[in-house]
């Protein structure tokens, strides 16, 4: 795992070299942004404020937390042959994501990136980050069969909800430059699509999830097995366990 040297102030107040891995770095980093964003986020709440004032604590957690340059990485009112977006995160000087920003106090939904879609299908980008500076969501664009493609959600924030702070910063965490560029959130990206149903059904009737079930009803009955009990469990769980059309072939 990639490090990189760190001063941390010790208790006597002094300063101190350590070596730490760069994602716990970075998680450390996130989350002082998103301890620092609590004030001024629910100012902005507390007054409704508009979609100019949300934009700007947006912009300033894009840099500080998130660590894109505002000066390298990010362009604002992105444009292409016929649409226009709040912001647009550009790397190496292509697209990576367009940024559809709402006032604080709007709920969101993918009705909101329509436009953003638009424009990723003409750059070639992949990914769309929506945000009200309280809510945060992170779609992947799927292919489809038909040439186009769908909004997957990857990742879903609300900075408000203090029962999901660690959770929300392990997930911002996936859209810092450093999670991008070490392919983290692409990781995400596939994690989430092999835990949808059907490749999680694809997986339940493989060779080592078959013996696991196996050895646990085995164990639980106290029976010391007979030839076949491996296809008795591969059946039940193909057959009555899992719905059915979820597995292939």
């Amino acid at each position: 795992m990639d490090a990189e040297e760190t001063q941390v102030l010790t208790r006597t107040g002094e300063f101190t070299s350590t070596t730490l891995s760069w994602d716990t770095a970075v998680h450390g980093r996130v989350a002082a942004a998103v301890d620092r964003l609590t004030g001024p986020l629910n100012e902005l709440i507390e007054r409704d404020a508009n979609d100019g004032d949300t934009r700007m604590l947006v912009a300033d957690f894009f840099s500080v937390g998130l660590n894109f340059s505002k000066y390298q990485d990010m362009t604002t009112e992105y444009r292409t042959s016929g649409d226009s977006i709040d912001y647009a995160i550009v790397l190496d000087g292509k697209l990576f994501a367009p940024v559809e920003v709402r006032r604080v106090g709007q709920e969101l939904d993918q009705r909101n990136i329509q436009v953003s879609r638009r424009v990723a299908a003409e750059e070639g980008a992949e990914w769309v980050i929506l945000t009200s500076g309280r809510l945060w969501k992170v779609y992947h664009l799927r292919p489809d069969d038909k040439g186009g493609n769908r909004p997957v959600e990857v990742i879903s924030v609300d900075l408000t909800d203090p029962d999901a702070y660690q959770h929300n910063i392990d997930a911002l965490f996936h859209i810092t430059r450093e999670a991008v560029d070490h392919g983290r959130l692409d990781a995400l990206r596939r994690w989430k699509e092999a835990v949808e149903a059907a490749p999680l059904a694809e997986v339940l009737r493989g060779d080592a999830v078959v013996e696991a079930v196996r050895a646990e009803v085995r164990a639980a009955t106290g029976h010391q097995g007979h030839t076949g009990d491996a296809e008795e469990v591969r059946r039940a769980l193909v057959e009555e366990v899992v719905a059915r059309g979820l597995l292939s072939g």
